[in-house]
């Protein structure tokens, strides 16, 4: 039986956003490759979601890596380094608004076996997987 992912519609509401998601488990990766379709289909104008984008309060993001997408359940920053200013949209949300992330960072999550995986990232793949780490926070910019 094969199994089909939903492109889902984009979560707008701010008071849905602001609630802080709760951990994913093995079972949620179905919502991982919702997110993953979603992100692929607003692929022009987004390189990163988190769930709680398409109304699922877990903590699970999708990030565009270059060539590849890569879905991440319950991601932590472990390391960052040389903070700047910046400012960021987001496709919850209209215009555009100030924020700080950091040039490079570590992140530590789960893939799809359930395994712990990190990830050095730097510049707009680093800045990406901070902007929807603060979604699973319920952090607007």
């Amino acid at each position: 039986m094969e199994e089909s992912f939903m492109i889902q519609p984009i979560n707008r509401n701010p008071l849905s956003l602001q609630q802080p998601s709760i951990p994913a488990t093995l079972a949620d990766w179905p919502v991982a490759q919702d997110l993953l379709a979603t992100l692929a289909a607003h692929q022009a104008e987004c390189i990163g979601m988190a769930a709680n984008m398409i109304g699922v309060h877990k903590q699970i993001i999708a990030v565009c890596l270059g060539p590849v997408n890569v879905a991440m359940l319950n991601p932590v920053l472990e390391k960052k380094r040389h903070p700047y200013q910046t400012t960021e949209g987001c496709l919850s949300l209209s215009g555009q608004r100030p924020t700080r992330r950091y040039q490079e960072i570590t992140v530590r999550y789960l893939d799809q076996h359930g395994q712990v995986q990190r990830l050095s990232l730097s510049g707009i793949a680093a800045q990406a997987v901070q902007h929807e780490l603060d979604h699973c926070q319920g952090i607007l910019i």
